[in-house]
């Protein structure tokens, strides 16, 4: 017989008590423990464990019904088995037990089974991250809606653009742009010229040639010109594969920030749900939006702490006093990327362009030659002149030399130019119209008798015998 007591003096009644099982349970776990030590108080598992008390078959058939398009309701699945087992013989199952076996279906195969190929591939497909091994090693650009609306140059309120180029390693902006309208090509070589090029700004210290620029398959990235680019400044072109998104996730938190912090805090914010009404009248410009997120990027972004670096962006790329690789010169850029390129030929009194006149002292000896401009669409106030694939000089617009106007801003004034004159013609044609309209003939005054008009006299000589 068993001690009634264990080595510690506990009577088992007691321990049994506060292990809260019989007396007899108690007594068959110290035999098992004095027998095999600790090992003989490890529970079995069940006979069945990990498998179903239903019939196979109908488990299969519980399975099939639930992987369907489009997928059916639990209930419907429970009835239909139970009238294929009433029909062969066979103990319908409970509705909890068709739950619990469409429960473990795998993940994958219901996604795979419910939705199309590309919702199991985002979801369930292993993913190979890359992470760029230094600086300048990848760049990232990607383009994005912004969920704020601006007063363009008409007053009308729009919604902007923003292309930013993100550096892989570091996580830190190399150049940017906002716009209006559709992204193209002139916006994306705009935000390669501010990222290679060096800033004015000594926070932000970014700038060079990278290895490797990373895109999607838009249109703009795409283009010849952009190509172009790429290979002459020896950078590799990758485009991620069509459709798939998750290579450029970092450019996807990248703008999730901006669209979280830097947007609530203006006017004519657009939040999640409302439908694209903003819920301040808009009142920014497209320039003071894009001053607004040039501070932000280089003030805020650039010197926090990154959640996954774990240093600021700033920081980061600037560490190990490395040296980036520039192009020649900025006209040299400039040759590349500005992609507004119209021949023209040199006036006694300079280049005529969009209806301004562009002036500089060295294109004298160039008088009546045909030469190339290139200039910045966002500013009209000055363009550069190739005469023979050589960069020749500097011209300026006299008019406009201290103030910066932007091809929109010019569209609108001749728009509103135009507006005026059209104005003036139909007021000058409907005044000539009313003085050239012929006079109404008075009648007589009111209460006036009317006289009938004398009768006409009949000719002396009489013509014929009747008269």
């Amino acid at each position: 017989m068993l001690s009634p007591h264990l080595h510690d003096a506990v009577p088992l009644t007691v321990a049994a008590k506060a292990a809260g099982v019989s007396t007899r349970t108690a007594r068959r776990w110290l035999a098992g423990y004095r027998a095999e030590g600790a090992a003989a108080l490890v529970r079995s598992g069940r006979a069945d464990n990990g498998g179903w008390r239903i019939p196979a078959e109908l488990v299969e058939l519980i399975e099939g019904l639930a992987l369907r398009r489009p997928p059916p309701q639990i209930a419907q699945v429970h009835r239909k088995v139970v009238e294929v087992a009433a029909e062969r013989g066979l103990r319908a199952p409970s509705y909890n037990s068709v739950r619990r076996v469409i429960g473990r279906l795998d993940r994958g195969l219901v996604a795979l089974a419910h939705h199309d190929p590309d919702v199991y591939r985002d979801e369930f497909e292993l993913v190979l991250r890359r992470e760029a091994a230094y600086a300048n090693d990848v760049w990232q650009a990607d383009h994005t809606e912004l969920d704020v609306q601006v007063l363009d140059e008409s007053g009308r309120a729009v919604r902007p653009w923003l292309t930013v180029i993100l550096d892989d390693n570091s996580r830190a902006v190399a150049g940017f742009t906002v716009f209006l309208g559709n992204p193209t090509a002139v916006q994306t070589a705009l935000a390669l010229r501010q990222a290679i090029w060096r800033k004015t700004d000594p926070r932000w210290p970014v700038c060079g040639i990278p290895a490797t620029l990373y895109s999607d398959h838009g249109a703009d990235f795409t283009s010849t010109h952009i190509s172009q680019v790429c290979a002459d400044l020896r950078m590799q072109l990758i485009h991620s594969t069509p459709g798939v998104p998750r290579g450029r996730g970092k450019g996807e938190r990248f703008f999730g920030s901006v669209t979280t912090e830097l947007l609530p805090t203006l006017a004519g914010h657009i939040p999640p749900g409302n439908h694209g009404r903003p819920v301040t009248p808009p009142v920014l410009t497209l320039t003071q939006l894009d001053e607004a997120v040039g501070e932000w990027i280089v003030g805020t972004y650039m010197q926090r702490r990154h959640p996954e670096t774990g240093q600021p962006p700033a920081e980061r790329w600037t560490a190990g006093g490395w040296l980036p690789r520039m192009p020649e010169s900025l006209e040299a850029l400039n040759l590349l990327l500005l992609t507004v390129s119209t021949p023209r030929k040199v006036q006694r009194d300079g280049i005529h362009l969009h209806g301004l006149r562009y002036f500089a002292t060295t294109l004298a000896p160039y008088v009546g030659e045909a030469v190339a401009i290139r200039y910045d669409p966002r500013d009209l106030a000055e363009i550069r002149v190739y005469h023979r694939d050589e960069y020749l000089c500097r011209a300026v617009a006299p008019d406009i030399a201290a103030a910066t106007i932007s091809m929109h801003d010019l569209q609108a004034a001749r728009n509103e130019r135009r507006r005026e004159l059209r104005e003036h013609l139909t007021a000058r044609r409907s005044l000539a119209e009313m003085l050239n309209a012929p006079r109404p003939i008075a009648g007589p005054p009111a209460g006036a008798k009317t006289v009938a008009p004398p009768a006409p006299a009949k000719p002396r000589l009489k013509m014929y015998r009747e008269d």
